[in-house]
């Protein structure tokens, strides 16, 4: 996709979570480059500030980036951001739902929850619904997760379990990690159906196997993604975030929602995944979600 082939996001407001690193930030960087009022969600607001006044601005009059602070971890910390999120702007463009993580081993949330489940599905599907309204004000607004194609190994989780905490190590943490990125496949589909007749889409997207921050919980991977940044098997946040940045920008999806899209090799060749198509099983995830986050189901 060339420049000549996007869509204008100049001015455009567009929240990106997850953008201190990693793929969010080279989001964050291509698309206030091209002129977008980008704000940023960071867990931690110095880094978030820091990363805000690294980012280049287009030529004119463009919109300083802003910082929200929101770990996805916590339902309260999420709730906090949607508001101040909501009081800002009366209406967002392109909502990014990149945050995510890896363990090594299970972890509790804030709210008593498996962190990764917490982390990658839970906060992202009440961050998106507490932001419904704003984005139902814009012009063809888009929503994009970050998913994986380890979605693949998620299984069938029962809708009632979902959340809750189990112990598990190395092993059983890349299953429950797939379970999380199943979250974001069938949250997509479902929220496209229920966003049917609006001008707002919803995709997501597997960006590969990618040196960020994402195993930050897991010391000892995330070194050997570091190593081996750049090479055929581990691409570099740039690379990574190319699809990412497509979803957003490329006009021939407006209109297009409730898709997967994988920048994965020989993906086509990969088993195809039952819940996928399961619209029953994706809306008793919903529900069940939404129990879980305190909204109505």
């Amino acid at each position: 996709m060339g420049r000549s082939a996007e869509r204008t996001v100049a001015g455009l407001r567009v929240v990106i979570t997850g953008a201190t690193g990693g793929i969010g930030r080279e989001l964050a960087r291509e698309l206030a480059r091209r002129g977008a009022a980008v704000t940023l969600l960071a867990r931690d607001r110095d880094r978030g500030e820091a990363v805000a006044g690294s980012l280049p601005t287009a030529p004119g009059d463009s919109p300083a980036p802003e910082v929200v602070v929101a770990d996805l971890g916590d339902l309260g910390s999420v709730r906090r951001a949607a508001d101040e999120l909501n009081q800002r702007y009366a209406r967002i463009d392109v909502l990014v739902n990149n945050a995510g993580m890896v363990g090594a081993r299970s972890a509790l949330s804030p709210d008593g929850f498996d962190l990764m489940m917490a982390t990658n599905h839970l906060g992202p599907f009440l961050l998106t619904n507490l932001l419904l309204a704003r984005l139902g004000g814009a012009s063809s607004a888009r929503i994009v997760n970050t998913a994986s194609e380890a979605h693949r190994g998620g299984g069938r989780p029962e809708p009632d379990s979902l959340g809750t905490p189990a112990p598990y190590g190395m092993v059983g943490a890349q299953r429950a990690y797939g379970r999380s990125k199943l979250m974001n496949v069938l949250f997509t589909a479902e929220l496209a159906r229920r966003l049917d007749g609006t001008d707002v889409t919803t995709n997501c997207f597997c960006p590969g196997l990618v040196a960020t921050g994402l195993a930050r919980e897991a010391p000892g991977i995330q070194r050997a993604l570091g190593r081996l940044a750049g090479t055929p098997l581990v691409r570099r946040p740039e690379q990574g975030a190319r699809l990412g940045l497509r979803l957003v920008l490329d006009p021939e999806l407006d209109g297009v929602s409730g898709r997967f899209f994988t920048s994965t090799p020989g993906a086509r060749l990969l088993p195809s995944v039952a819940t996928v198509g399961d619209a029953a099983y994706q809306r008793e995830v919903w529900d069940r979600s939404a129990t879980l986050v305190g909204l109505p189901t």
